[in-house]
């Protein structure tokens, strides 16, 4: 009987493919079920000037690294906070929420990381909802 060992890899995010999520935003996918992960999914999501993502919650935690720029994170009833590079979040599941870039000449880079290969994105405005992953593959 043959295997296939999963084994680890390094993820170059310049020699990988990005997709643009419209609105400014260009998200590059890193670790995720296509290259063996079990129990997470992350990658990395640049914000052109002045751009904010539309309000939206996911169905698991989900963390946030700012990797460059100044961003704002908005939560439903929750005071807004503006971040700094390295300023890391931690937001619950099904918590309504979104980052903005507060600079209106330079980009925004953040790390994002959710707790499950099934991560779904639900807009609050109109409760559409899709998996993460499907965005990656436009």
């Amino acid at each position: 009987m043959t295997t296939t060992a999963i084994r680890p890899l390094v993820l170059r995010p310049a020699d990988l493919k990005s997709h643009d999520r419209g609105g400014g935003a260009c998200t590059t996918p890193l670790v995720s079920a296509g290259i063996g992960a079990t129990g997470f999914i992350n990658g990395i999501t640049e914000f052109g000037p002045g751009v904010a993502i539309p309000f939206h919650s996911h169905n698991c935690e989900e963390s946030v690294m700012l990797l460059e720029g100044h961003a704002m994170l908005e939560m439903e009833g929750e005071e807004a906070v503006a971040l700094q590079p390295q300023d890391t979040t931690w937001i619950p599941p099904n918590l309504s929420h979104r980052f903005r870039n507060l600079s209106d000449t330079e980009p925004m880079k953040i790390f994002w990381t959710y707790a499950s290969l099934q991560a779904t994105r639900t807009l609050t405005a109109t409760g559409e909802c899709r998996q993460v992953s499907a965005e990656h593959n436009r």
